[in-house]
């Protein structure tokens, strides 16, 4: 009968000892491009539609993608037609149960970002300067002082309702505690 020997060997290849066979060094792709001795682990295609491959480091693919058209040699009309063909494609869409808010910053509904881009000012602005801005854009607009023309009647209805806009929702954000 045989005699049963202890061993180190586990079945793992980490789990045998020093000097023991299989130790040979893993081989590394080094990046494609030229001197660079880095790791190339970063796989870049090297023509649209093509199985060819270069492999880079991680800065030379982020210099390689940056400089990456994927419509080159297509006319504006052929690259619209593509886009459009892989935008039929697309099997994904926006979640429905999001919808009820709308687009905005978060802080902000719609109707407020587009009358902050009326009176010219920035998404974040307090109502110092929102009233600030509308002052100053009213008086520009007034027709009294910009003349009789249509143009400028409008322009002062714009801006007239931004300010409705923008102090309704106000007064709703310090009514409500926010």
């Amino acid at each position: 009968m045989a005699r049963q020997r202890r061993t180190d060997d586990w079945g793992f290849p980490r789990w045998r000892p020093y000097g023991s066979g299989g130790s040979a060094a893993a081989t590394v792709r080094t990046c494609d491009r030229v001197g660079c001795e880095r790791p190339g682990d970063r796989p870049a295609p090297k023509a649209p539609n093509r199985p060819e491959r270069w492999y880079f480091c991680e800065a030379h693919a982020a210099e390689y993608n940056a400089n990456w058209d994927y419509f080159a040699g297509l006319t504006p009309e052929e690259a619209a037609a593509r886009a459009a063909s892989e935008a039929a494609d697309t099997k994904y869409s926006q979640s429905q149960h999001w919808q009820w808010g709308g687009p905005g910053d978060g802080s902000r509904s719609r109707a407020e970002m587009d009358a902050l881009a009326v009176l010219g000012c920035a998404p974040d602005a307090d109502m110092t300067v929102i009233k600030a801005a509308w002052r100053q854009a009213a008086k520009e607009s007034h027709p009294d002082v910009a003349g009789g023309g249509e143009a400028a009647a409008t322009r002062f209805r714009a801006v007239q309702a931004a300010w409705e806009v923008l102090e309704a929702a106000d007064a709703a954000r310090t009514a409500g505690g926010m």
